[in-house]
């Protein structure tokens, strides 16, 4: 009752409605004054750290880049160091190699000076070849030829080993074969072999270590109708013209040097037809790796 005698005596409904409704929002009004400068007072310490953070974030990267710089550095010295290293290596590596590879191919020069020229079997055998391609620069496996006495031997060796220890036991096995011929004089192939044998073990006992190494060889002495032959390992194949057959003379199986059972060599007499071929040879050729499965 109040309410309405007030309104309608003193003011219009307009300013009445404003004056009643001022007095809310001002307390309101400070309240949110209160609030905001509160949380703008707790929004600029929150900056504050915030700047402090990135601050020290920055701080920590440039320590991080610093630190990954001097590790790069370091690395990279330490790479050019170790390359400077492994060339100055590999410098002395091909030195080296140079110079090996200078004493083997002259030691090559020595083996093949041993090795009867092919003009000396021109003489001997008009129709005649020698296949002989080492593995290495100096080999192992060689071919012997001498004439004494009017006799022809000819032979065809594989010592043990390849490269240079091959080479170096041809050299005993290669003069034990012209000691026999030569100074011992003598002429039956299965006689020369087991005085070669003799002269080779006799040749690396004088080691304090026990030497085993020899050769396989297959040994002929040649007169215009008969080959007298005889084989440490190594067979002798005889191609009858007359017949298109293969014929092969088995060896003795043991080698020329220290063996656990060995027995006298054995001579085999051979009478040839005009038109006959025969082959001497190592296992080189025939180890080869081939065929169907690659053996």
């Amino acid at each position: 009752m109040l309410f309405r005698s007030f309104k309608s005596s003193y003011v219009n409904e307009d300013f009445l409605t404003v004056f009643l409704i001022i007095p809310v929002p001002l307390s309101i009004l400070v309240s949110l004054v209160r609030d905001y400068s509160l949380a703008n007072r707790n929004l600029s310490l929150q900056l504050v750290k915030v700047e402090e953070l990135t601050a020290q974030s920055i701080r920590e990267q440039e320590e991080k880049q610093r630190i990954l710089s001097n590790q790069n550095e370091m690395l990279e010295t330490q790479v050019k160091e170790r390359t400077s290293e492994i060339i100055q290596q590999k410098k002395i590596v091909e030195e080296k190699n140079h110079e090996i590879l200078d004493s083997i191919t002259y030691a090559r020069r020595l083996q093949q000076a041993m090795l009867p020229p092919l003009r000396m079997f021109q003489q001997v055998f008009s129709d005649s070849f020698v296949l002989y391609k080492p593995k290495d620069i100096v080999a192992g496996d060689f071919y012997w030829l001498q004439q004494r006495n009017g006799n022809t031997f000819f032979a065809v060796a594989d010592c043990t080993g390849h490269g240079v220890p091959g080479a170096m036991v041809s050299v005993v096995c290669n003069n034990a074969l012209n000691r026999c011929v030569n100074e011992f004089a003598l002429s039956d192939p299965a006689e020369i072999l087991g005085k070669a044998r003799d002269i080779v073990i006799a040749e690396f006992e004088k080691s304090d270590e026990e030497v085993k190494d020899g050769m396989d060889i297959s040994l002929c002495l040649i007169s215009d109708a008969e080959v007298v032959w005889s084989g440490a390992n190594n067979p002798f194949w005889l191609f009858r013209k007359a017949t298109e057959m293969i014929e092969e003379i088995k060896p003795d199986k043991q080698p020329i040097g220290k063996f656990s059972e060995m027995q006298p060599f054995t001579s085999h007499r051979i009478k040839i037809k005009k038109g006959d071929t025969f082959y001497l040879f190592s296992d080189g050729y025939q180890d080869q790796f081939g065929g169907p499965k690659g053996k």
